[in-house]
């Protein structure tokens, strides 16, 4: 869940201070952090916040993609580069056929900074206001509603060129209505039990000694799928209301125990 990428307004921040440093250089007097290991249910954050409704009880705000996945799971557990700092690649990336990774645009696809052969994370962030969707997580908020309860639905996709694989479209938004709410068409299924916990916003402004204050709960779907590189291309070429043109990089994922809160199942 990206903080700022693209230069969209941030939530208030409420006059929360910035984040104080220890000396071990971890930021204190924050709530938990993401990205995480979600393979891992270990945390000794013990700050709390009412978890989000489902989301489908909640208004879409946003939806944007980063290039290699922010957290580390059992489908994608290949550090991207070598280390945490790059995130991680879908364990399928080895196995992908020549076909599945050559490029028909040339390099120049539509959608900025993804590749056939690319991992994504796809953050679909849901917020308790009254809002319509729209660039950057100041979507999100609005002068009556400043301090939202947040939840983002994410998931894992191995990027190739196959028009068999999933279409991207089929998750977007296009400006869908159920109960009254912004949905997205549908969100993916198949991919395992999401892994829920409480987190904070992403993005590589955020580290482990710069910590994130907004609270979030997060929902995690364990393991990757396919979609097709023709379909995200098309969903930036024929516009969107979010205006993502472009991929975000990743935050560093958060290992510290005193950054990470408990999953409880």
């Amino acid at each position: 869940m990206a903080s700022d990428s693209h230069g969209t307004a941030k939530p208030a921040d409420n006059g929360r201070a910035p984040a104080a440093q220890s000396a071990e250089g971890i930021c204190q007097g924050f709530g938990p952090q993401t990205p995480r290991d979600i393979g891992s249910f270990i945390g000794e954050n013990a700050a709390s916040f009412a978890m989000a409704p489902p989301s489908a009880a909640m208004n879409l705000c946003n939806i944007h993609t980063h290039t290699n996945a922010e957290h580390r799971g059992p489908g994608f557990s290949i550090p991207a580069g070598g280390s945490k700092q790059g995130g991680y690649l879908c364990n399928e990336t080895r196995d992908l056929t020549i076909a599945e990774q050559i490029d028909p645009t040339g390099g120049h696809g539509a959608f900025e900074g993804i590749h056939p052969g690319d991992t994504i994370e796809v953050h679909w962030v849901f917020t308790s206001c009254n809002i319509s969707p729209g660039p950057g997580l100041g979507s999100c908020v609005s002068e009556s509603c400043a301090n939202p309860t947040l939840r983002v639905e994410s998931q894992v996709f191995l990027v190739v060129n196959d028009d068999n694989a999933l279409n991207f479209h089929d998750f977007a938004y296009a400006g869908h209505m159920a109960n009254g709410l912004h949905q997205p068409q549908s969100l993916p299924t198949g991919t395992g039990n999401p892994i829920v916990f409480r987190g904070s916003t992403t993005g590589p402004s955020y580290t482990e000694a710069t910590c994130s204050p907004y609270q979030v709960t997060w929902s995690v779907r364990p393991s990757c799928a396919k979609v097709s590189y023709s379909s995200i291309n098309s969903w930036a070429a024929n516009g969107n209301v979010f205006g993502e043109i472009h991929s975000d990089g990743v935050r560093e994922l958060a290992t510290s125990p005193e950054l990470l809160a408990p999953i409880n199942f």
